[in-house]
């Protein structure tokens, strides 16, 4: 895909959610997210990091976790979240939507990824809708399901199974067990989210549950 269109369409992702962020009330920044916890405002501070973290600090931060890239990630998240106000994370959310700095080892589609993902961890147990746009969740499913990153896990956890969505024309994957839904769930699914199982039907959905 061409690099121009995906960093377009993480910037409008940025800055769609820093409007939702904004209209939050100070209770929902501390309620409970998907992301195990995670508070609504850890992973707001988290979507700060790929574009405000200085690569030797990063490198500095995996050492000092022992080489565990998801704890460094949560306990930077969490530091970060207590050292910030909502709005001052809201504020460099919308300063550096268009910027095309990214997090260490990661790829063009992943900031993407991260926003669309971390908008439904934010929202979907808040009790508010924000809407995928369809072509951009299929970018990221289709990075999500190839990518080899243990981030994700969807190689592993999608074998065997073909994916089918049923609000645009779209599948992929070879198998016996089928799982179709909208392909936001499927998204949600592929990278983790059980939140994501409640749209999904086929044979496949149950056995996709047991590894979630």
């Amino acid at each position: 895909m061409d690099r121009d269109e995906i960093l377009s369409w993480v910037k409008a992702e940025r800055l769609g959610l820093a409007d939702l962020l904004d209209d939050l009330e100070d209770h929902e920044w501390e309620a409970a997210s998907l992301c195990s916890g995670w508070t609504v405002r850890d992973v707001a501070a988290h979507l700060t990091l790929s574009t405000g973290s200085p690569l030797l600090g990063t490198i500095r931060d995996v050492i000092r976790a022992r080489g565990d890239f998801n704890r460094m990630e949560a306990d930077k998240a969490r530091e970060r979240a207590a050292r910030f106000e909502p709005a001052e994370l809201v504020a460099h959310i919308r300063a550096t939507a268009g910027s095309a700095r990214r997090s260490l080892g990661s790829r063009p589609l992943d900031p993407l990824v991260d926003m669309l993902v971390h908008g439904q961890d934010i929202v979907r147990p808040l009790g508010r809708v924000r809407e995928m746009p369809v072509e951009r969740a299929i970018a990221a499913l289709d990075h999500v399901r190839v990518d080899i990153s243990p981030a994700y896990g969807a190689r592993k956890r999608l074998r065997g199974t073909r994916l089918v969505a049923t609000d645009v024309e779209w599948s992929a994957g070879k198998g016996p067990d089928e799982v179709r839904g909208p392909v936001g769930d499927l998204l949600l699914v592929a990278t983790g989210r059980a939140a994501g199982l409640a749209g999904l039907s086929g044979p496949g959905a149950e056995r996709i549950a047991a590894t979630l």
